[in-house]
């Protein structure tokens, strides 16, 4: 096989294990939370910023999303009581998020299943 081949294997490979894990996170989460993956992934990095506003722009910065698919996201937790939105004080396009205590406690219940696909894909 060419160093071509090979590449594109590997490329392939990553992205059908990507997919798997994916699938089964969004299954999981959604079955046992009501979450998709992209909710949890939010919420899981709104509460990494231990309790400081957000700006949704920087939250695009560190996920997979685009802006749109994010600000969807966003808008479907703040519908479900999990995140709070605001404006910026100082710019008006900007729109901080931050996790309300409904979603800390659904993050927190949600951790250990996430926790446990991601073992049970990547675990040793």
């Amino acid at each position: 096989m060419s160093a071509d081949a090979t590449l594109v294997a590997r490329w392939r490979s990553l992205l059908s294990q990507y997919s798997r894990i994916a699938n089964d996170l969004d299954r999981v989460l959604q079955a046992g939370h009501g979450l998709t993956v992209s909710d949890y992934e939010a919420l899981d990095r709104l509460l990494a910023c231990e309790g400081r506003k957000v700006r949704v722009q920087d939250l695009v910065e560190e996920m997979h999303l685009s802006q749109s698919a994010l600000s969807r996201t966003v808008a479907r937790l703040e519908k479900c009581g999990l995140v709070c939105r605001g404006m910026c004080d100082t710019d008006r396009r900007g729109v901080f998020v931050t996790p309300t205590e409904a979603g800390r406690a659904v993050h927190e219940q949600a951790r250990k299943t996430y926790l446990d696909v991601l073992a049970q894909h990547l675990g040793d």
